[in-house]
C-alpha cells in the first residue's frame, strides 16, 4: 500500500505565503511523478505543478512566477512553496504520485487534500 500525506495548508492573507509538504510512504520501489492539483468550490480539479525524478517541473499559467515545486528523493517528499498568494488560488490542494510500489507496478496516488483559504 502506498499513502500520499499532505500538510501545510491553512488560512493567509492576499500576498501572503504557504509550503505544502506531501510525504510517500508504503511499498515504494520508485516515484516516477509527483505534482499537486487543487479544486475550489464548484470547480474541476485542475493541475497546479508537476515534478519528475529527474526534476524537471511544468506549471499552471495562472501560478507561474509565484509557486515552485520541488522535491526531496531521499525522503519521498515533494513540496509547493506559494508565494504572493491570491484569493482565487482558494482550494483543496492535493498531493499526487505515479509511484511503481511492490506488487502493484506503475499506479496513481492520491493524497486526502488540504485547505488553503485566501483572504481579500
Amino acid at each position: 500500500q502506498v499513502q500520499l500525506v499532505e500538510s501545510g495548508g491553512g488560512l493567509v492573507q492576499a500576498g501572503g505565503s504557504l509550503r505544502l509538504s506531501c510525504v510517500a510512504s508504503g511499498s515504494i520501489l520508485r516515484i516516477v511523478t509527483m505534482g499537486w492539483y487543487r479544486q475550489a468550490p464548484g470547480k474541476q480539479r485542475e493541475l497546479v505543478a508537476v515534478i519528475s525524478s529527474g526534476g524537471n517541473s511544468n506549471y499552471a499559467d495562472s501560478v507561474k512566477g509565484r509557486f515552485t515545486i520541488s522535491r526531496d528523493n531521499a525522503k519521498n517528499t515533494v513540496y509547493l512553496q506559494m508565494n504572493s498568494l491570491k484569493p482565487e488560488d482558494t482550494a483543496v490542494y492535493y498531493c499526487y504520485g505515479e509511484i511503481i510500489a511492490v506488487r502493484a507496478g506503475l499506479s496513481s496516488y492520491w493524497g486526502q487534500g488540504t485547505q488553503v483559504t485566501v483572504s481579500s
